[in-house]
């Protein structure tokens, strides 16, 4: 059973890999809820591993133009929010675990289709980053408070922006899950296990966003996650009242 668990979540990851090369987005949103649903235990630590993989990738290829202030306040002030989403990890039991990665998943989701482009000033980047920092210490999703940040750049500095922030801001967050317990063995032979399905879906984005239709993606991506985080509340609902 074991096997075919992780051969669905590889599927999983390698598609939404190949969104996330693709449209920048759908490693997490899609992957987590998919995660919660089979194997909970993994949580949030293997899929950090991966996304940490994912954006220093991203980093190494667009590095040249990072606004280093932006990422210098958005490393400070995730440091709240990553001791805040480590205690969580520690003292939620799974079932709140997965209905607080839902939440967080449907309000991604919402906030990815909103217009509003905040400022990216230092102080908005320190508090959205503190909201990231719990988010994405407990859930592993914690890209939507700061995309709205980011969207005021232009779009080369923003994705160079985002990859070095999420490089280093995923690092912190598994420090703080590692110092919590909360990062095992088998959180490491499971990234490890998935990491070619997300080298295959990252190769195949190259080949998918020259000829796909970007907004079809971002719909399917966005889509994918909402489906998701249902189920996973759906099951949570179940389980209480069985």
């Amino acid at each position: 059973m074991e096997i075919v668990q992780y051969l669905i979540i590889g599927i999983v990851v390698l598609g939404s890999a190949c969104l996330q090369g693709s449209i920048g987005f759908g490693l997490g949103m899609i992957t987590a809820p998919v995660l919660a649903l089979l194997r909970p235990d993994l949580l949030p630590s293997a899929l950090l591993l991966l996304a940490t993989l994912t954006s220093f990738t991203a980093f190494t290829r667009e590095r040249q133009d990072v606004d280093w202030k932006l990422v210098g306040w958005g490393a400070l002030g995730r440091l709240p929010g990553i001791a805040i989403g480590t205690a969580a990890v520690v003292l939620l039991p799974d079932s709140g675990l997965s209905l607080m990665l839902a939440i967080t998943v449907l309000a991604g989701a919402a906030f990815s289709l909103v217009g509003w482009s905040p400022a990216a000033s230092h102080r908005n980047m320190f508090f959205a980053s503190s909201v990231s920092g719990i988010f994405g210490t407990a859930t592993s999703i914690g890209g939507p408070p700061i995309s709205l940040i980011m969207r005021s750049l232009d779009p080369s500095s923003m994705r160079s922006t985002m990859s070095a922030y999420f490089t280093l801001g995923s690092i912190l967050s598994l420090t703080g899950l590692t110092i919590g317990g909360e990062v095992g063995t088998r959180h490491l032979i499971a990234a490890a296990v998935l990491l070619p399905f997300m080298l295959i879906g990252l190769w195949l984005s190259n080949f998918v966003i020259r000829r796909a239709d970007r907004r079809l993606l971002y719909r399917l991506a966005v889509g994918s996650s909402i489906i998701g985080a249902l189920l996973v509340i759906a099951e949570v609902v179940r389980s209480h009242l069985a």
